[in-house]
């Protein structure tokens, strides 16, 4: 698990011969952390790709299909001379096998780029499924 975006400013603190040790202090950083990562209601990111479809108008709803299925988006789309060019964010989770989906739809007619666009907050059903198999991995490995 990566954590980011996180800021955290130390106000105040002391040491003394007795109870402060290197160990002491990275147990403490450790319980401030979890204490504040609870209230601060963190949320799953997942990797928005930016696609852009380009084929024959006539499969122009197999191409809007094929992307919607996959959770995206669809941002803008153009007609001109019988091509149509359909530009959507879809999670990079879904794109996997997309351009044999693509092929099958458009009788391998249609052709698509697609590059990094953004990070944004998963699905709550998506990050429930997510957290469960974390969850089940974590248990998994405390047995071992």
């Amino acid at each position: 698990m990566t954590i980011t975006g996180i800021r955290a400013t130390i106000n105040d603190g002391a040491a003394h011969a007795v109870d402060s040790s290197d160990m002491a202090f990275q147990a403490a950083a450790r319980k401030a952390f979890r204490e504040a990562y609870k209230k601060a209601g963190p949320q799953i990111l997942e990797p928005l790709m930016k696609v852009s479809v380009e084929g024959p108008g006539e499969f122009q709803g197999a191409i809007y299909r094929t992307l919607l299925q996959r959770r995206g988006v669809v941002i803008g789309s153009q007609e001109e001379d019988g091509f149509a060019r359909i530009d959507a964010e879809v999670p990079l989770s879904t794109m996997f096998g997309y351009a044999t989906d693509l092929r099958s739809a458009t009788q391998g007619k249609a052709e698509f780029t697609m590059e990094f666009a953004r990070y944004a907050p998963v699905p709550r059903e998506v990050g429930e499924e997510l957290l469960a198999k974390y969850r089940g991995a974590a248990a998994a490995e405390d047995e071992e």
